[in-house]
């Protein structure tokens, strides 16, 4: 697939799925062929929120995606570490770096072998520019097996720059569209009132507009904060925008 088609398919992409399925075959024509992207808009000082909220995005086997991220290695991971104090591309050279000169810390050091076990052991990270002080959006490239990572700093050098800007483009494309996370889905009568809360109508308002009893309008906005998990319906409002769940074109 040539760059001008692959970013067209990125332009032209209604859905995360179809989107995602074509970065990781454009992404393995360069050697990387496990990719791993996670994005928040709940970052705090001490932590990336809720992971039932995080944006996962990844073709990582089972086995690995069950322990790196359910059982929450990402969260001593050194290169995750990284990512949240930079922004930019960054070899994992660095890992080899950090064992070398002792300065790993056991937990980092647990997820660096597992990590060793499970073939991923050569690649790069890519932390993206935040648009907020609560969001984070960051990929890692795993190489192929066979590559150690003098090969991907090689590659790097010739492609780098492309690979960057792919990475970003998509990383960009992803805010755009819808995304539901499990456990976080909302009905479509959930989502319409949600929408004109969104408008600033009260519940009156939307009583009347729906041709619904106050009390049903009260009874969506009740089970949209349960599915979201959330106190107010203005943080529910928030949490459907975040998501790009509200005021979608039925295409």
């Amino acid at each position: 697939m040539s760059l001008r088609s692959y970013l067209l398919g990125v332009a032209n992409s209604k859905s995360i799925e179809d989107l995602w399925e074509a970065h990781v075959v454009k992404m393995a024509e360069y050697g990387f062929d496990r990719l791993l992207y996670g994005f928040t808009h709940y970052r705090t000082s001490t932590s990336l929120g809720d992971p039932s909220d995080f944006i996962i995005l990844t073709n990582h086997s089972r086995d690995y995606v069950d322990v790196f991220l359910d059982e929450g290695h990402y969260f001593h991971a050194p290169m995750v570490h990284w990512a949240l104090a930079n922004e930019g591309a960054k070899s994992w050279k660095l890992l080899s770096e950090m064992d070398q000169s002792k300065t790993l810390s056991p937990s980092e050091r647990r997820v660096l072998e597992f990590n060793r076990d499970m073939g991923v052991t050569a690649g790069y990270s890519i932390s993206f520019k935040s648009i907020s002080a609560r969001s984070k959006g960051a990929i890692a490239l795993t190489a192929r097996q066979g590559l150690d990572q003098n090969a991907v700093d090689s590659i790097w050098a010739k492609h780098g720059t492309d690979i960057t800007l792919m990475n970003n483009i998509v990383h960009l494309k992803i805010l755009t569209l819808p995304y539901t996370a499990p456990n976080r889905t909302l009905t479509a009568r959930q989502l319409e009132v949600l929408e004109w809360v969104g408008d600033g109508k009260t519940i009156q308002d939307i009583a009347v507009i729906m041709g619904l009893t106050a009390a049903t309008v009260e009874k969506h906005l009740r089970l949209a904060r349960v599915s979201l998990d959330v106190e107010t319906t203005a943080q529910a409002v928030m949490k459907a925008a975040f998501a790009n769940q509200m005021f979608v074109l039925d295409v």
